[in-house]
């Protein structure tokens, strides 16, 4: 009626189907993170300054780009709806707008967020010409933008972690 009771003080060993399914598993993780990976580095949401901020992550901080990722994501946030509400008023003061699109501009390049950044270099321009219908553009281009890579990213999060989740380690990509 009952199998036998299994007996936990012996180590057990998986069988070697099980073994099989889950290095598997592992490659084909593996294979769509670098699959993953490329594209958004061949699509340019990202650039080498990501590569290097990987770099800085070891086995004492095992989470530092997620980390500062989202911090960028939350200073953004801020900035964007900053960027919105000085853009609708009846009187735009554009050295504000100026500044805080600097700031956008410097922590998307620090994360490495090229297309961010980019989009961010052009707004500079239309805020320098006092040009509030292109910074209206811009806007609505870098919040495109950074919507874009904020969801890449966290695919990409999620990928790292279901690797580690199912015992695989993350491919290194430089």
């Amino acid at each position: 009626m009952y199998d036998s009771p299994i007996n936990l003080s012996k180590p057990t060993k998986l069988p070697s189907e099980s073994i099989f399914l889950i290095t598997m598993e592992i490659a084909n993780s593996q294979r769509r993170y670098v699959d993953f990976t490329s594209t958004l580095f061949n699509e340019g949401y990202l650039d080498s300054q990501f590569t290097q901020l990987q770099q800085l992550q070891d086995e004492s901080n095992p989470e530092f780009v997620l980390e500062v990722v989202t911090l960028f994501f939350e200073d953004s946030e801020k900035l964007l709806d900053e960027l919105t509400r000085t853009l609708d008023q009846k009187t735009v003061d554009f050295k504000k707008v100026d500044a805080h699109v600097h700031q956008l501009k410097g922590s998307s390049a620090s994360i490495g967020a090229q297309r961010v950044k980019n989009v961010c270099v052009a707004f500079r321009n239309f805020c320098e010409e006092m040009n509030r219908e292109g910074c209206l553009r811009c806007l609505r281009q870098v919040k495109n933008e950074y919507f874009l890579v904020k969801s890449k990213l966290k695919t990409f999060f999620a990928l790292e972690q279901k690797i580690v989740a199912v015992g695989g380690s993350i491919p290194m990509m430089w």
